[in-house]
């Protein structure tokens, strides 16, 4: 594994603000940029009240800001949302204020409910035009021929790195296909996780972007001084994760002791499931988890997640997936 780094959805806990939110996501992607993080991700969701990272390119944008080493960028932008050349002249935009520090990862899911895609989008396109979409946002960002009548200014010629993001085999595909770096939704989308790297790895095609396959999966963390701790502080994600199963989104809800009590148990199971690929514990249970979780999967790159209620509990759970990582990352490439 070469590198480990933090996806972060701007979690807007009860009884705080975006506002408040928005300052914490800055606080942590320069806590990750101290503690070794290569990557600082933001993820593009709409009509949730628990997630402040809707305006997703301007997030980016405000860590970018605040930060001067660390890789920000998209895990990732929706692209059906979106035409692909307002993308391009964000993207582009960015690169140009922060060179070498972007990253755009881009989503065939719309990230929100359906009401909302259509609020977002005005017009439902009827066939999928994710690929054609993604060719056509990677030429804005080469060099531009003499004669283009259509150029993102800025994002021509700016090679902002294009990631495909998924949770099935289709982004796995897309990805091989154009020879182009993968990362895989395994921290709420498991499933499909091993037969997506498989396809992925299999499938590849070099291309002027990579010569070998580069496959970044996503794990939950939750990290605390003891396992008892780190268990009760996840709460607040299993039931936030329960309720927008259940179509009753809203902000990160405090920890609870009874969490069976909290949550049905046919809801419980598919919470679980949904959340299995994480580690939670201690240091000592973080380091067994994530130790066995790369060795089973391979991955070039890890990126972590989580959200806790508390704000710094979640900065030193983070922390403590730092440590753990650092010594993992360096025992493999001893």
């Amino acid at each position: 594994m070469h590198h480990y780094s933090l996806l972060d959805l701007s979690p807007v806990p009860e009884g705080s603000s975006t506002a408040q939110a928005l300052a914490n996501t800055v606080a942590l992607a320069q806590l990750a940029e101290a503690s070794g993080y290569h990557r600082f991700w933001l993820a593009e969701h709409h009509n949730m009240p628990g997630i402040a990272s809707a305006a997703t390119a301007i997030v980016i944008g405000h860590v970018a800001g605040a930060t001067r080493t660390i890789r920000v960028g998209a895990g990732g932008i929706m692209l059906p949302n979106h035409a692909p050349l307002i993308v391009a002249e964000q993207f582009g935009t960015l690169e140009t204020l922060y060179p070498g520090r972007i990253d755009l990862g881009l989503g065939r899911a719309p990230g929100t409910d359906m009401a909302t895609a259509r609020a977002l989008r005005r017009h439902m396109a009827p066939d999928d035009s994710f690929p054609q979409d993604v060719v056509e946002l990677m030429g804005y960002f080469d060099t531009p021929a003499e004669n283009a009548a259509v150029q993102a200014i800025p994002g021509a010629g700016t090679h902002v790195p294009v990631w495909i993001l998924g949770s099935s085999l289709y982004g796995a595909q897309l990805a091989a296909y154009l020879g182009l770096p993968y990362a895989f939704a395994s921290h709420f989308a498991p499933a499909m996780l091993e037969d997506a790297l498989a396809t992925y790895r299999a499938a590849f095609r070099p291309s002027r972007f990579l010569a070998q396959p580069y496959a970044m999966m996503a794990a939950g963390v939750c990290a605390a001084d003891t396992d008892a701790e780190a268990q009760f502080l996840r709460t607040s994600q299993m039931l936030a994760f329960a309720r927008l199963r259940t179509g009753k989104p809203g902000k990160l809800p405090r920890p609870v002791t009874d969490i069976e009590a909290q949550i049905p148990p046919q809801v419980m199971h598919g919470v679980e499931a949904a959340l299995s690929v994480a580690a939670v514990g201690s240091r000592a249970t973080l380091r067994r988890e994530l130790a066995a979780m790369i060795e089973r999967y391979q991955p070039d790159e890890l990126m972590v997640t989580g959200m806790i209620h508390d704000h710094t509990a979640r900065l030193r759970s983070f922390e403590i997936a730092a440590e753990v990582l650092t010594e993992l990352t360096q025992a493999q490439a001893a």
